[in-house]
């Protein structure tokens, strides 16, 4: 293994994605498969196709036909791949309407409380839970709230099934044998619990994200490069190879996907690309540095799980569609997650240089 190895797989990877990818994307647009956001701010991206993650899958499938014989890559596709098909399977679902919400706007001079939030003065939300439903009418009536719009909300499997599903994929990983050590401790039979954490943790940080023109690609992709960069400075050449897989992935994607997109990468992609990550991360044994590069969309979870626990409420949730509700730009949320992104993994880069090596 030589770096023109390493060159030719980010190449191979690169090229095939932008090419499956825009054919994927006249192939979606003339089958009418395309999106219907549930965030009010993002009303105008309806019709842009989504499953463009499926375009990945091809690629990573191709460039697996070439470098077979690494274990690396190897295990890393059929991961990447069996996460892709479970995320595709809620895409499909996620075709039907399961139903329409009302967007309703406060019309008074005063905050009103609705279902689980407090509306400001002409602020607008989806009348999401039971409660809101039940008490959007008398609320017209009584003239507080009046209804502007209505949104589609799509079918989707269960979130227990899905975390059920996500288990199943890191066991997959963990019966391959190829977890023994991590962080400079042999795992044994604890190989299986840290293979689904790592799993489901990363499969819900990338979904998560995913909300916003090139946010979860263009993350994915500075911490792909940075991960190859920490293992490649620690000696390892032959570990570079699937974190380069996931940076020219991501890199391909996002021609299309960056603002503003032309195709999302669905529940396809971010399944997808989470499980190719984590599972990348954990045969490469670089947990620390790993979770530290993925920080961004760890904290984005555990925010969202503080608003779940309602120890504090956001008017939308992720966060960054908070930030969005508020008045910030897409453009700027997402150059600003971007940005902490290449910060945490320059300052981790830097820490292990100077102090570790």
């Amino acid at each position: 293994m030589n770096v023109f190895d390493i060159i030719f797989l980010f190449l191979l990877t690169l090229f095939s994605t932008v090419f499956f990818t825009y054919y994927l994307r006249k192939i979606l647009i003339d089958a009418n498969i395309t999106d219907n956001p549930i965030v009010s701010e993002h009303i105008h991206k309806t019709g842009t196709p989504t499953m463009g993650g499926i375009a990945l899958l091809f690629s990573i499938l191709l460039v697996a036909s070439f470098y077979f014989e690494n274990k690396y890559v190897l295990i890393t596709s059929l991961i990447f791949v069996t996460g892709g098909i479970v995320g595709l399977l809620d895409d499909l679902i996620g075709l039907k309407i399961k139903e329409v919400q009302k967007l309703i706007k406060n019309i008074t001079n005063k905050p009103l409380a609705i279902g689980q939030l407090i509306l400001s003065p002409g602020e607008e939300a989806r009348a999401a839970t039971d409660k809101a439903k039940r008490e959007v009418e008398k609320l017209i009536n009584e003239n507080k709230i009046k209804v502007v719009g209505e949104l589609p909300i799509k079918n989707e499997i269960g979130e227990a099934e899905k975390i059920m599903v996500q288990i199943v994929i890191g066991i997959f990983l963990a019966v391959t044998g190829i977890i023994t050590t991590l962080g400079g401790y042999t795992l044994g039979i604890i190989a299986i619990p840290i293979s689904i954490i790592g799993i489901v943790g990363a499969i819900n940080a990338v979904n998560l994200i995913d909300g916003m023109d090139g946010l979860a690609a263009g993350i994915i992709f500075i911490a792909s490069l940075f991960c190859g960069i920490f293992v490649y400075i620690n000696g390892d050449i032959g570990a570079t190879l699937p974190f380069m897989i996931l940076t020219a992935l991501t890199l391909g994607f996002l021609v299309f996907n960056r603002f503003p997109a032309s195709i999302f990468m669905g529940d396809a992609g971010s399944f997808a690309l989470g499980a190719g990550y984590a599972t990348a991360v954990l045969i490469t044994d670089i947990p620390y540095f790993g979770v530290l590069a993925l920080s961004v969309p760890i904290m984005s979870v555990i925010i969202s799980l503080i608003h779940r626990m309602k120890i504090f409420r956001l008017p939308v949730e992720p966060l960054h569609h908070t930030l969005h509700h508020n008045g910030l730009s897409e453009q700027k949320i997402v150059f600003s997650y971007w940005f902490i992104t290449l910060l945490v993994c320059i300052l981790g880069i830097l820490i292990d240089y100077y102090i570790f090596l």
